[in-house]
């Protein structure tokens, strides 16, 4: 199934209130184990775990809403592999392409906002039809149905044994890297020396470990890791845009740069690349500002406005590209007259993300920012305040408190003052400062 909230057909669903809610309760009511592939492994790339997920479990359950071109691919596969056991679904009144219109598959009910209105009836009779299908066994794939002598793949006992195994390794090593991230650095390093070599490690841990380096803000860890990684798994969008980031934060820009620049050559804009891009102008803009280089300082910024811009343009969803290009129009010389035309869809974007349900610290993040560069202070004090229950990590307020204190210093140059984005950023790096100290009690004990 897909990931996260997708719009398309006029039509807004969220994908993880779907697993939730009807798919992952179905399956624990009829004493399955429930197993969803990470939305970080490997950058949605299929690799060896994905195709033993879809060959060697025994049930599959295929969410085919907005005809998704990852999950249409997978569900070819195990329809190859196994002859039944995968059950259908999708969003109600979703019109399906011809080849697949055939196929008997459950719909759900969605309210306007993309959550599942009717969860428990929907839940319910999902898991009615998982009932069925492990009692009946029929035959569900097009391919066996129609075509006879198809012989189905065999699949020894010890390799069903060896996967429900890493199936399990995978997930003890993801809760411990959960409780390491907690302690600090010598905890995640002790967790990576206990997995041996990295490219034996199940993708999926791997990634975690990347991810578990960076909340910590340990480049280095993130820059070795990547290294160690079999080419298969270091080479995908995802872990190269990471190792970029990564780059970046140590102090390699040029590095940084030059990977971004490839990745987009080769696989074409995306918005996380260019807003990666976009930092890393970002940040030189803010060395060769600080040093009285201006000439030089003008064009770095623009060169981050621009990324930033076309990364919004890229996926106009994403509205972390756009608030940081509308945040850098108000540092220029003279305001952008783009931000004016900009803003508002960025503001839409963000508003869209939180009505759906489950927004994260960087969504209300993107709405205090908005509502200091629009002087709103009702919406920034009730941002701040959202923003702050959901915070995970401290770089994540001390990256907003940057960017407020940015915009503070421009608007102080031009005379305006906004009292609120100066107590604004003060909260923000006094919670950074408050959780650092949480986190050193909790590695001392």
């Amino acid at each position: 199934m897909p990931f996260g909230q997708k719009t398309a057909e006029g039509r807004i669903v969220d994908f993880n209130s779907v697993w939730h809610e009807i798919i992952a309760k179905a399956i624990s009511a009829v004493g399955m184990e429930s197993l969803r592939a990470d939305e970080e492994q490997a950058g949605g790339i299929i690799h060896k775990p994905m195709f033993e997920r879809l060959v060697l479990c025994e049930f599959a359950v295929v969410d085919l809403t907005f005809a998704n071109a990852n999950v249409f691919y997978e569900l070819g596969v195990r329809h190859a592999a196994r002859p039944q056991t995968s059950v259908l679904i999708m969003a109600d009144n979703v019109r399906l392409p011809f080849d697949v219109a055939m196929l008997r598959t459950l719909p759900y009910r969605l309210g306007s906002d993309g959550v599942p209105s009717h969860g428990e009836e929907d839940s319910e009779r999902l898991a009615a039809l998982l009932r069925e299908c492990r009692k009946a066994r029929a035959k569900d794939s097009p391919l066996f149905q129609l075509l006879d002598g198809i012989t189905p793949l065999s699949v020894p006992s010890d390799k069903t044994d060896v996967f429900r195994e890493q199936v399990g390794y995978s997930k003890r090593m993801k809760a411990e890297l959960a409780r390491a991230r907690k302690s600090g650095r010598d905890a995640i390093n002790e967790v990576r020396k206990a997995l041996g070599e990295i490219e034996d490690v199940e993708s999926g841990v791997a990634i975690d470990l990347l991810l578990s380096y960076r909340a910590i803000s340990d480049w280095p860890g993130m820059i070795d890791l990547v290294s160690d990684m079999p080419e298969a798994l270091s080479s995908t969008v995802m872990v190269q845009e990471q190792y970029a980031f990564a780059l970046n934060r140590a102090g390699r820009g040029d590095d940084a740069e030059r990977i971004l620049l490839e990745l987009i050559d080769a696989r074409g804009p995306s918005s996380e690349t260019l807003g990666i891009l976009g930092r890393v102008y970002k940040d030189r803009w803010e060395v060769a500002a600080k040093s009285g280089e201006t000439v030089r300082a003008r064009v770095l910024l623009k060169k981050a406005i621009d990324a930033y811009r076309r990364g919004f343009e890229a996926d106009w969803r994403d509205h972390y590209p756009g608030i940081n290009a509308v945040t850098l129009m108000e540092l220029s010389d003279v305001p952008d007259t783009e931000q004016a035309r900009i803003l508002p869809v960025v503001s839409y974007s963000v508003e869209r993300r939180i009505a759906a349900g489950r927004p994260d610290y960087w969504d209300w993040a993107t709405l205090l920012e908005l509502a200091v560069l629009t002087m709103d202070r009702a919406t920034g004090e009730r941002a701040l305040g959202e923003a702050l229950t959901v915070m995970r990590e401290s770089w994540e307020p001390r990256t907003t408190a940057r960017n407020l204190k940015l915009i503070r210093e421009a608007r102080t140059k031009r005379g305006k003052d906004f009292p609120f984005a100066s107590m604004a950023e003060d909260t923000l790096q006094s919670e950074a400062e408050k959780h650092d100290d949480q986190s050193k009690c909790q590695s001392m004990e």
